[in-house]
């Protein structure tokens, strides 16, 4: 993909989310910026990494909004409107386990039809890494100082509340084997 993919995702998300929408769009490039980190561990997959993690939150972009569903909107909007990756588009699908996010929506079948999980643990997971280690703000955080941020945020009998504690084992999970991977890495 290289650096082209990188620059494209990075006009794309910032001409969606800058103006309509500054605090997701400065979620978007700490995200981004976690990515850059962590593409270490992923090898010629860190250009989809980075291309995913910026673009990761583009479905909230107001014109862009159909479901209500971000994850969903914005990979029918990469895939139909730019005709972006497969693998792009089932990454910003699935990314930070929205497949139950999709199950409380009643959307489930919908996104795993359309955009089935990937079968590449590491770069799911280093995805849910980069998301959920990033504020709204863009800075840096714990995934569990996070989980709390969002149940704050939305509260705990929301939607997004009721998934994201069914999906809270699941990112520390991930985190876990991330955090291990970088430390695996030779400095």
């Amino acid at each position: 993909m290289g650096d082209l993919i990188g620059e494209w995702a990075t006009r794309l998300a910032e001409a969606e989310l800058s103006s309509p929408l500054p605090r997701r769009w400065a979620h978007t490039q700490g995200v981004a910026e976690r990515a850059v980190e962590v593409g270490q561990v992923l090898g010629v997959e860190a250009d989809l990494l980075l291309a995913a993690a910026t673009l990761h939150d583009v479905g909230y972009a107001p014109r862009l909004v159909l479901t209500g569903f971000h994850p969903l909107d914005g990979a029918r909007f990469l895939r139909d409107e730019h005709g972006a990756d497969k693998r792009l588009a089932r990454l910003v699908a699935n990314h930070s386990f929205a497949l139950l996010e999709a199950e409380e929506r009643g959307l489930g079948e919908e996104l795993a039809a359309e955009f089935p999980l990937l079968d590449e643990p590491l770069l799911v997971d280093a995805l849910v890494y980069c998301d959920m280690t990033t504020t709204p703000d863009g800075g840096r955080t714990t995934a569990q100082e996070r989980v709390a941020e969002i149940l704050g945020r939305y509260g705990a009998d929301s939607v997004v509340g009721r998934f994201i504690r069914r999906a809270a084992p699941e990112i520390f999970s991930s985190i876990e084997r991330i955090e291990a991977a970088l430390a695996a890495q030779p400095r």
